[in-house]
């Protein structure tokens, strides 16, 4: 494994809110939904590099989008 570094990081009280109800949710630590977040935005940015495109689908309305990284 490698070594571990730490980092301060300034959130806004919305940001902040949404980071706790994350975690809360999904049974994690507040560190974790950071790193499961990096790693799905590298999987999407290398995807997109690659010249593919991501959609989102709503099935019951038979609504597409496509995701941008902006």
């Amino acid at each position: 494994m490698s070594e571990k570094k730490t980092m301060t990081l300034n959130l806004s009280e919305d940001e902040m809110n949404s980071l706790d109800q994350l975690a809360g949710r999904n049974d994690m630590t507040k560190t974790a939904v950071i790193k499961k977040a990096i790693r799905i935005y590298l999987i999407l940015e290398a995807r997109m590099q690659r010249g593919e495109h991501i959609f989102v689908e709503d099935e019951t309305h038979k609504i597409k989008v496509e995701l941008l990284l902006v």
